[in-house]
């Protein structure tokens, strides 16, 4: 074997192969003869420079929707609930399903950053920086919509179990609710640290580069005074490195303990033992979609193509094609154990999610989640940006119905007949789950136009030292 010269990777001769033939050689993770100097001008620039006009473009939509969100967050608290159309018997609505689809939303940034740096995937060097701060952003936005559900949300300092003076008052413990909160919350805590912990180094240069006063105070405080030793290497990968391992159980604990919210209750199509796993695979499922639209948007909007590569869309996509076959699975397998279990509200709960009055959720529920990834099994989808981006619309699109499906379906119908309704959304319930994206996008915007969205000094470890300071050496005795 010998390195390549023009990847930097392992390079197959010919008669080396499994049947002795020639093979490949793999995709450079970097493309575009980049230098060393070139990362730091092509990623840092952008945080330079005055903000382009797809930037503003995106962000006055994105601020406005966000302004209407905590509009509807005051309505909510003033007024209270008769604003949003949850009712009896379905007493969990926008609120629990724009929950348990912002938090799956951030299960991608962890499985990048933690799970994929254990297993040295190197392609995941140009997309964790972006995959974590959605993460952060997408807590954020699901952490409000269980305060609102508590119809007091002046009074959510009770779910801490702090010694209080309110005599008898302590928190369930025994409650899934409760460990939601303790779940988030470290997921939350643990996802900041690690995502700022990476972004050190890179911070550290942008400082460097600074020549407002201001701009450099500020990056000067934030990189908590790197320089760049090896001492300070060596503190920073022990540290990255344990970081990861107490992350990496959260991509599995967090839904996990979301979806307890529902299986151990008694509500056909609920308590069912396959809910962890499913909805584990679901949060992956969307997390990675909803990347893929975000960094298809990035790497358009500042120039990053030559970072963010094909070869990196087309590993994401191979893994939104795995989950969703993991999802359909699981689908396949609800009806079968209502079936065979042979409980008749078991077996009316999924008769009635796909030929009752809720029918048209479910259908685009298996239809955006089961068939559309589908096309990922042919490279040339696979490597098609228009066609990536429409289908990862359509999957985070189905993914939000299949927690509208779970979450409505199953308590509009309950054991009396007598007690049945429908749920339908008012206004406010459209204000809060569309301004919920506004959210999202202008904190992401934001943090795209400040930070560095590619880790710079990742990227620079899987770049081959040769060509990577060849274009500076040339241009030193240029000159």
């Amino acid at each position: 074997m010998k390195r390549s010269e023009l990847t930097g990777h392992p390079q197959i001769l010919d008669g080396e192969g499994p049947l002795g033939g020639p093979k490949a050689v793999r995709e450079p993770l970097v493309t575009g003869g980049k230098s060393y100097a070139d990362v730091n001008n092509d990623v840092a620039i952008h945080t330079e420079q005055l903000p382009t006009k797809l930037w503003i473009f995106a962000f006055i939509p994105s601020i406005l929707l966000m302004l209407m969100f905590f509009t509807g967050l005051g309505l909510e608290i003033t007024v209270g609930q008769g604003l949003v159309g949850i009712n009896h018997p379905v007493g969990w609505g926008v609120y629990i399903v724009n929950f348990v689809f912002w938090i799956g939303i951030g299960h991608a940034g962890t499985l990048i950053s933690a799970i994929l740096f254990l297993f040295r995937q190197n392609w995941r060097t140009a997309v964790n920086r972006s995959a974590e701060a959605m993460t952060i952003f997408a807590v954020m936005t699901a952490g409000l919509f269980p305060l609102l559900h508590t119809g007091r949300p002046w009074f959510a300092y009770w779910l801490l179990p702090l010694p209080n003076g309110r005599g008898p008052l302590w928190v369930n413990f025994n409650s899934p609710l409760l460990w939601d909160v303790f779940a988030v919350s470290t997921y939350a805590t643990i996802s900041i640290v690690f995502w700022y912990v990476g972004l050190v180094p890179d911070i550290a240069s942008v400082r460097d580069r600074a020549k407002d006063p201001r701009r450099k105070l500020l990056y000067t405080i934030l990189s908590l005074g790197w320089t760049g030793s090896s001492r300070g290497w060596r503190h920073y990968e022990a540290a990255y490195m344990l970081l990861a391992g107490l992350a990496t159980p959260l991509v599995l604990s967090v839904h996990t303990i979301v979806s307890f919210d529902f299986a151990v209750s008694v509500i056909p199509g609920w308590h069912t033992t396959i809910f962890p796993p499913y909805f584990v695979a679901g949060a992956i499922f969307s997390g990675f979609a909803m990347v893929l639209t975000l960094l298809i948007i990035m790497r358009h909007v500042f120039n990053l193509k030559d970072y963010v590569t094909m070869n990196h869309i087309e590993a994401m996509c191979k893994i939104v094609l795995a989950t969703s076959m993991v999802v359909g699975t699981a689908y396949l397998t609800e009806f079968f154990i209502a079936y065979y279990s042979g409980v008749p509200g078991e077996r009316f709960h999924f008769a009635n999610r796909m030929f009752g009055p809720y029918w048209w959720a479910a259908l685009i529920m298996y239809g955006c989640n089961m068939v559309v990834p589908q096309l990922f099994w042919f490279k040339s989808m696979r490597r098609n940006i228009p066609v990536i981006f429409v289908m990862t619309l359509f999957v985070n699109l189905g993914m939000w119905f299949e927690r509208y499906v779970i979450v409505v379906t199953s308590l509009h119908r309950d054991f009396l007949p007598s007690s049945w309704g429908n749920y339908d959304f008012k206004p406010m319930d459209w204000i809060l789950t569309i301004g919920s994206f506004g959210m999202f996008m202008t904190l992401f915007l934001l943090f795209a136009r400040v930070l560095p969205t590619i880790c710079m000094f990742e990227v620079k470890s899987v770049m081959d030292p040769k060509t990577a300071v060849r274009p500076r050496r040339k241009e030193l005795a240029d000159g």
